[in-house]
């Protein structure tokens, strides 16, 4: 369950013509979004934003021709297709609960998940919080992240993650081209490079990347592991927080922010998590 009030007033209503979905596939590996609605939101988020869908496919394109260029092994396609099945195997064929860190996560709640064998998922920097925790624990919360939700825009808690070898589900969307790149540029020149998966949010297909839904890293987050098969009863979501921007959310205006917040309410209220 997720804390915080949801202020509806945030919501613009946008009449959004339905999606037709035959691409969705049931492959475990082709990441698609579990409900057609998630991609509708992707639209309306657009028009309340008025941000344009040609920045979007720009974006998505060149994030896949430069990481499809670069000559890192474990970044071409055959073995990014690796990376989300091998991720399947642990999240979902092993059926354990999933816990998804959201920017507002606190020490005590990534202790107390510990206690069991709840694997993690991070939206983007705030995988921070696992360097805070004692030495004695650390290494086991990090042992436990199975993978990074992410813009790309994470600050130090990505690089940790980036630096010890934590697979990334990168995105691109109309705005994070310099930082994407950024990201590219210092994982690439690891010695091992982590490896990556590649998501977008435009309504048509991409080969080589998916759509799994979802507006900001914490909303993101939870519809790949729905994607991926992680049921939404094993889905715990910790500093998961509507009405706060979170400690771990990096530079950003907090008003706008909050504005975003309320289209992730939208979009985990849709998924069963919001009441």
């Amino acid at each position: 369950m997720v804390s915080g009030n949801v202020s509806r007033g945030y919501f613009k209503p946008h009449r959004i013509l339905p999606l037709e979905s035959p691409w969705m596939q049931s492959k475990p590996t082709d990441l698609a979004a579990v409900d057609v609605r998630l991609l509708e939101l992707q639209n309306e988020v657009r028009a309340h934003f008025d941000w344009g869908l040609a920045e979007d496919v720009e974006s998505a394109h060149a994030l896949l021709s430069e990481v499809e260029s670069c000559d890192v092994e474990s970044w071409a396609r055959a073995r990014r297709v690796q990376t989300v099945a091998s991720l399947h195997r642990r999240l979902v064929l092993r059926e354990t609960d999933v816990a998804i860190l959201g920017a507002a996560i606190t020490i005590e709640e990534v202790e107390e998940v510990l206690a069991g064998n709840t694997l993690l998922i991070a939206a983007d920097g705030s995988c921070g919080v696992l360097d805070t925790l004692p030495d004695s624990v650390a290494d086991r919360a990090w042992s436990r992240l199975a993978c990074v939700v992410s813009d790309a825009d994470g600050g130090e808690g990505i690089v940790a993650a980036v630096k010890r070898g934590i697979p990334i589900i990168l995105h691109a969307h109309g705005d994070n081209t310099a930082e994407w790149s950024e990201l590219l540029a210092f994982s690439s020149a690891r010695r091992t490079p982590p490896p990556i998966v590649l998501t977008h949010q435009t309504p048509d297909p991409i080969e080589g990347m998916h759509n799994p839904g979802g507006f900001t890293d914490g909303d993101r987050a939870v519809c790949f592991a729905r994607a991926l098969g992680v049921s939404r009863e094993r889905i715990k979501l910790l500093g998961t927080r509507t009405d706060l921007v979170g400690a771990w959310s990096g530079a950003t205006d907090p008003e706008r922010k909050l504005v975003k917040l309320q289209w992730m309410a939208k979009v985990l209220q849709h998924l069963g998590f919001l009441v």
